[in-house]
């Protein structure tokens, strides 16, 4: 397999995570692997979440990081998300740089129509979640409809012309003992080896 781009983009507010060790893993194992890759952590951005009043033809300017953020995205052929789960969503910091960042005429344009959706302007690249959370997959799956992986893999990466891979699921996070990290470790360095 050729070499690829990818960004990695450990999604947690914090500046210390499971999220932060996945990402930086995923990227190491996928540098050593010949892989070109580039990490954000969004804990290091500077910017207002707040989209605010804004609409598809009047919304804030991008601050330098979110232009930075978006030049790393379009320069990438792979997408990494690392991210926990709160209340059944993203963090309100993550959710807030997508909010941003993919607007019009970067991620998507709304003058162009596909199927009545506006056209994605972020096409031929693939992307990943991975996702810690207390909650057990077969929970998201019965109780939840997996509400949240709909949500990033078809409301966002979809919209904007990233095609989803598999979401990694680990549960039960929070207590998770050093050997449980260790195997998730272990399935994320293989994922990096991989780019996938």
């Amino acid at each position: 397999m050729s070499p690829r781009k990818i960004l990695v983009l450990d999604g947690h507010p914090a500046p210390r995570s499971l999220s932060q060790l996945f990402s930086e893993t995923y990227a190491e194992a996928a540098r050593d692997a010949g892989h070109a890759v580039k990490v954000i952590h969004l804990s290091d951005l500077n910017f207002d979440m707040d989209f605010g009043q804004g609409s598809y033809t009047s919304f804030k300017a991008l601050e330098p990081d979110l232009e930075s953020f978006m030049d790393d995205l379009k320069w990438a052929d792979h997408f990494i998300v690392t991210t926990p789960m709160w209340w059944g969503g993203l963090p309100a910091r993550l959710k807030g740089l997508f909010d941003r960042a993919l607007v019009p005429g970067l991620a998507f344009d709304p003058r162009v129509r596909k199927f009545g959706m506006p056209a994605p302007l972020l096409e031929g690249r693939t992307g990943r979640i991975i996702v810690t959370s207390d909650t057990p997959l077969w929970a998201m799956r019965l109780m939840y409809h997996r509400a949240l992986l709909f949500a990033v893999n078809h409301q966002i990466l979809k919209f904007i012309g990233i095609k989803p891979r598999k979401a990694i699921w680990f549960s039960g996070a929070s207590d998770a003992d050093d050997t449980t990290v260790d195997r998730w470790v272990g399935q994320v360095q293989k994922l990096g080896v991989a780019a996938a």
